[in-house]
């Protein structure tokens, strides 16, 4: 789970982003708390319009507002 953040922040999540997105670490499930500021901050529509990445790597991203829907993203994720 990441919340809003600054440069360390962001290094860290897009290092995880990587890897699951490559396979090269198991799936986690990547849960952005704030989706007010991780939209704006992260234009993902920029990146599928020049092609650098895939509408399927958009399903890694799960944003959320509140605590119970952090939850329920993770308990969905790991089917609990």
């Amino acid at each position: 789970m990441a919340f809003p953040g600054g440069f360390g922040t962001l290094d860290e999540l897009f290092e995880v982003i990587t890897l699951v997105q490559t396979g090269k670490s198991q799936p986690v499930p990547i849960v952005l708390f704030g989706s007010h500021y991780w939209k704006r901050l992260f234009n993902t529509d920029v990146l599928l319009e020049e092609g650098v990445i895939s509408a399927k790597d958009l399903e890694l991203l799960h944003y959320v507002d509140e605590p119970d829907a952090a939850w329920n993203v993770i308990k969905q994720f790991y089917k609990l």
